[in-house]
């Protein structure tokens, strides 16, 4: 099963302390290995971006940055056995930023993504 993970988080004053970037590199690297991680990458700022939407039968697309006060930060993909490993590797990543960054504050999201197997055999 494939799991997609996704980061919103607060960006205190200052750069991330040099040790956290280290240990996610590591522990990347480690799931990596393993087969679990399939690919993961850093997001730009909602600056950056544009939200497209469709209201009342209408589009409309905004430019950023958005008003929420947490960013959209990273994803991780995972192919993993269940939804407990998605979440074991998520809260490893987790404890990572609350045990290296003090005053850090952020979630992520760990959602399925839908495969063949979520659907019904073929008519």
């Amino acid at each position: 099963m494939r799991y997609i993970t996704i980061l919103k988080g607060s960006q205190p004053a200052g750069p991330p302390p040099e040790g956290l970037m280290a240990a996610i590199m590591d522990l990347g690297a480690e799931a990596a290995a393993s087969g679990s991680m399939l690919d993961n990458a850093g997001l730009s700022p909602s600056a950056c971006g544009a939200r497209v939407t469709v209201a009342g039968g209408e589009l409309s697309v905004m430019d950023g940055p958005f008003a929420e006060a947490k960013e959209f930060i990273s994803y991780a993909v995972y192919d993993v056995r269940s939804k407990e490993e998605a979440v074991e590797w998520t809260s490893r990543f987790m404890r990572l930023h609350a045990d290296l960054w003090p005053g850090w504050e952020g979630e992520c999201d760990v959602v399925k993504v839908m495969g063949p197997e979520d659907f019904g055999p073929p008519q």
